[in-house]
């Protein structure tokens, strides 16, 4: 299914707070394209941005304390946004892990330390699939 980017005021990316300079790497990505870079700390942030901001996409880090608190996020995102692509970042990423990543739909699971050129590549193939935009092509 494809959705049309149109339909938001703005474009935002929601990121959940990393253990690194995870939104000083990632604005560098989002910046030039002229999308917005939301920062979430807690749960109640999560769900008080997704309730009252248009998000486009959101990236999990799984590996924050341990990877089933990145799971249960994307489930909590999952209650609020069904549809909404999500990609999981992950340290170790088991086959536990990622069958049920699987099972909430994410979009991807990357492994870290992430490489930005393939982050953006999954973001491109992202765009194009959910929205028919290639807004992250090179």
């Amino acid at each position: 299914m494809v959705a049309d980017l149109r339909q938001f005021d703005e474009l935002n990316v929601l990121a959940i707070r990393s253990d690194w300079d995870w939104p000083g790497a990632l604005r560098d990505i989002f910046r030039p394209r002229g999308i917005n870079l939301l920062v979430a700390e807690r749960t109640n942030d999560i769900v008080n941005v997704l309730r009252h901001r248009r998000i486009c996409t959101t990236i999990i880090d799984t590996d924050l304390d341990e990877p089933e608190v990145g799971l249960w996020t994307l489930k909590i995102i999952r209650m609020e946004q069904p549809l909404m692509p999500c990609i999981l970042l992950a340290k170790r990423a088991t086959n536990m892990m990622l069958e049920k990543a699987l099972q909430l739909d994410a979009f991807s699971v990357m492994s870290k330390p992430v490489d930005m050129s393939i982050l953006r590549d999954q973001l491109n193939r992202l765009f194009v699939k959910r929205y028919g935009s290639h807004i992250f092509s090179s």
